[in-house]
């Protein structure tokens, strides 16, 4: 038996409402020179990442082609094409905190969360990301976790900061 998802008003109309967001960000940056950047960060901030049948609408209301816009969205590291996770962590592999151990407290996150770097757990709650720098070599080696920073880490400190979300 197939087993068909059903979406309630509620959802129909959330989506509806973010699609008229969606609009009016393209409306507003819509006759700038450079348009694109401004309305995938509206996008993203709207969605928390950058779904295809957006795109799609991006692509016919700002007359680019998709190919373009996935090649700005794939370009920068702040664009995500896959939703994340409640929390997103960022381990940070400069030199500094390469050095200091940042690959083993990177593998020790791993393990705890059973989700490969770039993964997000099943319960959506972490993804895991590795960073080049947050800027903070002082308190190498340092991950954040939305907006706070943990530094001066060993993989013993992973399961009891993870505790904290």
């Amino acid at each position: 038996m197939v087993q068909q998802q059903t979406c309630s008003s509620e959802d129909i109309a959330e989506a509806d409402e973010k699609l008229e967001k969606v609009q009016s960000a393209i409306e507003q940056f819509k006759m700038i020179k450079g348009a694109l950047i401004p309305v995938l960060h509206e996008v993203q901030d709207i969605y928390g990442y950058l779904p295809e049948h957006v795109l799609q609408v991006v692509s016919t209301e700002l007359n680019l082609p998709l190919s373009e816009i996935y090649g700005v969205a794939s370009f920068y590291h702040f664009f995500s094409l896959t939703p994340k996770g409640e929390n997103v962590i960022h381990v940070c592999m400069g030199t500094a905190c390469y050095i200091k151990g940042a690959q083993a407290v990177l593998d020790r996150l791993s393990t705890e969360l059973k989700v490969p770097v770039q993964g997000t757990t099943e319960d959506n709650k972490f993804t895991l990301e590795a960073t080049r720098c947050l800027g903070a070599c002082g308190l190498a080696p340092v991950m954040t976790i939305g907006e706070k920073v943990h530094g001066r880490l060993i993989p013993n400190n992973v399961p009891k900061i993870l505790k904290e979300y």
